[in-house]
C-alpha cells in the first residue's frame, strides 16, 4: 500500500470495548495515532466506527428494564455524542476536523438515495474531513439493521470506490484451526474467490452483532468487486501502520482483489441483495452462459418462472432450476412486462451486463 489509496478502516466493539462494557478510550486514542500517521503519508481515510451504545451504557441508567431494541436505542442515542465528542477531540490534536455520518440499511436500497450519500461523503473528504460513519440505532428497524458494522462498511468501500478495506478484529485474521489452537496457522493470502467455510466457526465475538463468518462473506466479495480486504488483531501495537509500511511482518489475512475493479453502479447491485423486490428463475443454459467469463445479458428466453411484482429499474435475485443463487440484477421491465416476454426469442434483455453481478 506505498502509493496513495483511500482507506475505509472499520473497528468494531470488541476493539473499542473494555470487559466492562465500557469504552476502550486507550485503544481509542492509538487508533487515531495510527489513523493520523497514515493520513500524514497521503492516504485518504474513512472510520466506520462502533462504540455508541458502550458510550451511552455508562451515561444513563434506564428507569425500568428495557428489552434489547430499547437499549439500544437509549444507550446509542446518548453514546452516539459521546463518542463522536471524543473522536472530534482525539483527532483535532492533529489538527484533522471529523464529520458525522449516520446512516441506515435503506439508505443503500434507493440508487438516488445512495448517490446522494456518496456525494456527500465525497464532498467531506476533498474538504479534508474524515467521515466517522456508524449506523442510526435510534432509527433502524431490527428486521432492516446492517448484519453488523463489517456489513456497512463492506457497504462504504464499495460506494466510496476504496481501494482497501481494513478490519480490526480481536485475532489476527483468518486461521486454518481454531485460533487458540497453537497448532493453527494463519491464513496470509487468500485468492479472489476462495471458499474459506472450512475454517471459519459462525460465532460472535465480545460484544458485537458479528462474527469472522461476516467478515469473510463481505471480504470475498469486496476482493470480486476490486477491493483488498485485509483483517488484523486491532489492539496490535501500531498494526494500521505496520500494514503500510512493513506488511510481511505484520500479522494479517489479506483478501487479493481481482485485477479489474468493477463500475461504482455493479458495486451497488452487488450489495443489494436484502433489497431484492422478486426472483427471476433461468434454465440451466441462461444460467451456464451467465456464469460464463463472457459479457452476457440476461434474455427472456432463459427465464422459466417469476415470484414477486417489480417495476423497471428495481432490483431482483436470480436463481437457477436447483434453487441456487446465480446472482443479482437491476431489471429493464417490470414483472408484468416479463411475465408477457419470459421464454421467447428476439426480445430486449431483461438485465443488460451492465446492471448484472453474478456471485
Amino acid at each position: 500500500m506505498s502509493e496513495k489509496r483511500r482507506i475505509v478502516v472499520k473497528v468494531g466493539s470488541n476493539v473499542l470495548t473494555r470487559d466492562d462494557g465500557k469504552p476502550n478510550v486507550t485503544n481509542m486514542s492509538a487508533l487515531v495515532d495510527q489513523i493520523a500517521a497514515i493520513m500524514m503519508m497521503g492516504h485518504e481515510v474513512i472510520l466506520v466506527s462502533s462504540g455508541a451504545v458502550a458510550c451511552g451504557r455508562g451515561a444513563v441508567k434506564p428507569m425500568r428494564q428495557l428489552d434489547s431494541v430499547e437499549q439500544r436505542q437509549l444507550f446509542s442515542s446518548v453514546g452516539q455524542i459521546k463518542l463522536i465528542n471524543l473522536y472530534n477531540e482525539l483527532f483535532g490534536e492533529y489538527g484533522y476536523v471529523v464529520g458525522q455520518v449516520l446512516t441506515q440499511k435503506e439508505n443503500f436500497s434507493s440508487r438516488t438515495s445512495y448517490l446522494n450519500q456518496r456525494a456527500c461523503m465525497q464532498t467531506m473528504l476533498e474538504n479534508g474531513v474524515i467521515p466517522i460513519v456508524n449506523e442510526n440505532d435510534t432509527a433502524s428497524l431490527t428486521e432492516l439493521m446492517f448484519t453488523d458494522n463489517d456489513e456497512l462498511s463492506g457497504l462504504i468501500a464499495a460506494m466510496m470506490d476504496a481501494n482497501t478495506l481494513v478490519i480490526l478484529s480481536n485475532v489476527d485474521g483468518i486461521y486454518d484451526g481454531a485460533p487458540s489452537d497453537p497448532a493453527s496457522k494463519l491464513i496470509r493470502c487468500v485468492p479472489t474467490g476462495k471458499d474459506l467455510s472450512e475454517f471459519v466457526v459462525a460465532a460472535k465475538s465480545g460484544f458485537g452483532r458479528g462474527g469472522m463468518g461476516t467478515k469473510c462473506g463481505i471480504a470475498r466479495k469486496l476482493s470480486e468487486e476490486g477491493v483488498t480486504v485485509i483483517i488484523a488483531k486491532g489492539d496490535r501495537p501500531n498494526v494500521l501502520v505496520d500494514l503500510i509500511t512493513k506488511p510481511d511482518e505484520t500479522p494479517h489475512t489479506l483478501f487479493e482483489p481481482r485485477p479489474e475493479p468493477m463500475s461504482n453502479i455493479k458495486r451497488w447491485i452487488a450489495h443489494s441483495d436484502s433489497f431484492a423486490k422478486g426472483i427471476i428463475r433461468v434454465d440451466d443454459n441462461a444460467a451456464k452462459a451467465l456464469r460464463s467469463d463472457k459479457a452476457v445479458s440476461l434474455l427472456p428466453i432463459g427465464v422459466t418462472a417469476i415470484d414477486g411484482e417489480w417495476e423497471e429499474g428495481d432490483i431482483v435475485s436470480i436463481l437457477c432450476g436447483d434453487g441456487d443463487s446465480v446472482g443479482i440484477g437491476r431489471v429493464s421491465v417490470s414483472s408484468a412486462e416479463l411475465s408477457e416476454m419470459m421464454g421467447k426469442k428476439g426480445q430486449k434483455p431483461v438485465i443488460h451486463y451492465d446492471y448484472l453481478f453474478i456471485d
